[in-house]
């Protein structure tokens, strides 16, 4: 592909695929079938190229009818959009669910990432592969995370057509994955989201108290438990008393900065430019992680009304929600809440006669671990390259479209219901109620545990007390908290309290809740290996200290692995040096981060002695 469009043609279904989400062509430059064609001049001009950010709605509409994208389609999309197809072709092949070469209608993707790897990923793959073979219709496909964990090891189905269907293996056996993968609609149904939560109908629950209790699909029933309380409050209390209960309950991100979420929403409101934007951040790609996809799946509507408050907070009048390519059901259930929020006057022009207009459109991610980070899904959402912005200027000044944004993730978004209904002094108390840590916490429990799942505790129990609720397994051999962005701890330290504070002084981090145990029959550097082709695979490549420092990384551990018993001090050195430069020079958290896994593995469990 280069910078000009070239002689392919898109199929009637791309065309028509392209068309259903952009509308009927009105020009002969963009396709338009007239016989007084003329090529010399094309209306639009900048209207066109205000529409870039519809670059992957249009990738996804050819993908999931056609199962991949031909360099017809992508010419036709980028004639409607006024897109350089070099540039077009950059932004499709970035993302892992789009293929740019011809490939069968149904992809299987099976989980290899940790929790599936421990639950014996590898066998699947093996199994699935040798049962359906070549010239099957099927292309299996290793895959990242997806946010399955609690139900490991997983796989996902995806057949393309009109509609594309979908189907989820988890627990996969070859048998099922099979099923899925050649008929997606006779796959058994997944099971209700209040099974990812053990704790489930437990009424001092403030975050996931709904889950299992109401039906997901039902406005009524969210209404009848207490749904829509706190927006009514917001409303009385006005965006300033929003923002002021929010700063002093002490409510900080729950992705895994910890940043004072008061803060960021008062620096929104104050900036004089405008329209502001609040973005939903719904993309959790961490291995381990899946608290947002079953909040989403089990209480849609907390988390449309809890936008709705965050925006009328920061004087957003549209809103984005950001949600993982690889969540089907989520998808469902988020489309769903948001149309029967619309239809009944929860959201669109005057949200509950208050006079505000605030409204949410979904955007698919396609699979891309750094669209996590703030300014690369920034980037996704407008049509580029999911590559983070160097900082400053802040989201808070310029973020998506250059205007001021808050951008906040699902669990932080939640947390803001039961601050305005029980108060920001009561929420406060809740926990430690020291530095950061107010109110309770979601973890995300997998591996070598009895009961795995979504667990809600106030800040400050210990990991101990969490693993024991777990139901965590004999001969345990490490924790890993974080995910791979995190760290791992030694079973001697359960000790450590569940806190921002508490996880940094004992030399590791709480992240975004991850906690996946590990027995001794879990291979410890095959691990770390897997943690370290995760990160090679998912740099965005941007900047060289993390472009370079992952591959890197990968080799020497490759090496220490593949000699079984020999001395690794040399490529340990090598790894400490490489881990350091990612650490200082890299732009974002990914490649920050990509080294502690391995560094706290070597360290604090002695994994190669």
């Amino acid at each position: 592909m280069d910078l000009h469009f070239g002689d392919s043609k898109p199929t009637d279904e791309e065309r028509a695929a392209i068309d259903t989400l952009l509308g009927p062509p009105e020009s002969s430059w963009e396709g338009a079938d007239r016989s007084d064609a003329d090529l010399r001049w094309a209306r639009g001009g900048r209207e066109a190229r205000e529409r870039r950010d519809l670059l992957l709605p249009g990738l996804h509409a050819v993908h999931d009818r056609i199962g991949w994208i031909s360099e017809g389609a992508l010419d036709y999309l980028c004639r409607r959009l006024t897109v350089p197809p070099a540039d077009a072709y950059g932004v499709a092949t970035f993302y892992a669910m789009f293929s740019v070469k011809p490939r069968p209608a149904t992809v299987l993707h099976v989980c290899t990432d940790l929790a599936c790897a421990a639950a014996g990923a590898s066998e699947l793959c093996a199994g699935v592969e040798a049962r359906l073979g070549l010239g099957s219709g099927v292309s299996v496909e290793r895959s990242p995370c997806l946010g399955l964990c609690e139900r490991a090891p997983a796989a996902l189905a995806v057949k393309a057509g009109d509609p594309v269907r979908t189907a989820v293996s988890a627990p996969a056996t070859v048998e099922r994955a099979v099923l899925a993968a050649r008929s997606p609609d006779s796959a058994p149904e997944e099971p209700p989201a209040a099974l990812a939560v053990p704790q489930a109908g437990d009424p001092a629950l403030m975050l996931l108290g709904r889950v299992g209790v109401v039906d997901p699909a039902s406005l009524d029933d969210y209404r009848a438990h207490g749904g829509y309380t706190a927006l009514r409050q917001a409303f009385a209390i006005g965006p300033a008393g929003v923002i002021r209960e929010v700063t002093d309950a002490g409510l900080v991100g729950r992705g895994g900065a910890a940043f004072p979420t008061g803060r960021k929403w008062q620096a929104t409101a104050s900036q004089p430019d405008h329209p502001h934007y609040l973005v939903c951040n719904a993309d959790e790609s961490e291995p381990g992680t899946f608290k947002d996809r079953v909040v989403m799946e089990g209480d849609p509507y907390s988390l449309v009304e809890a936008m709705t408050i965050a925006a009328y907070a920061v004087g957003a009048h549209k809103g984005y929600l950001y949600l993982r390519g690889e969540y089907p059901r989520a998808l469902r259930r988020m489309e769903h809440a948001i149309g029967q929020a619309r239809a009944r006057g929860l959201l669109g022009d005057d949200v509950l006669g208050q006079g505000y207009a605030f409204d949410i459109e979904i955007r698919r991610g396609a699979g891309a671990y750094i669209c996590g980070e703030e300014t690369a899904l920034f980037n996704s959402i407008e049509g580029y390259r999911g590559e983070p912005r160097s900082k400053p200027p802040f989201p808070v000044e310029k973020g998506l479209f250059g205007k001021p944004t808050a951008e906040n993730n699902v669990e932080t978004l939640v947390n803001v219901l039961p601050i305005l209904t029980v108060g920001a002094a009561a929420y406060a108390a809740i926990g430690t109620g020291t530095g950061g840590s107010t109110g309770p916490k979601l973890f995300c429990v997998s591996g070598s545990v009895d009961r795995p799942g979504i667990y809600e505790l106030p800040f400050g129990a210990t990991l101990g007390e969490l693993l024991e609720l777990a139901g965590v397994r004999e001969r345990l051999r490490a924790v890993l908290l974080g995910g791979a962005a995190g760290g791992f701890v030694r079973p001697d330290e359960l000790d450590i309290p569940l806190t921002f504070e508490g996880t940094r002084a004992a030399g590791t981090t709480l992240g975004s809740g991850v906690v996946l145990a590990f027995d001794d029959t879990v291979p410890l550097p095959r691990l770390l290996l897997r943690i370290a082709e995760f990160f090679r695979d998912e740099s965005c490549g941007q900047c060289v200290p993390c472009r370079v420092g992952t591959v890197r990384q990968e080799e020497a551990l490759h090496r220490i692995v593949e000699r079984t018993g020999a001395d690794a001090a040399a490529d340990i050195t090598l790894l400490r040096e490489v881990g350091r430069a990612m650490k200082d020079a890299s732009i974002c958290g990914l490649g920050q981060t990509a080294w502690n896994a391995v560094e706290s593995a070597i360290d604090r469990l002695g994994a190669y002695e």
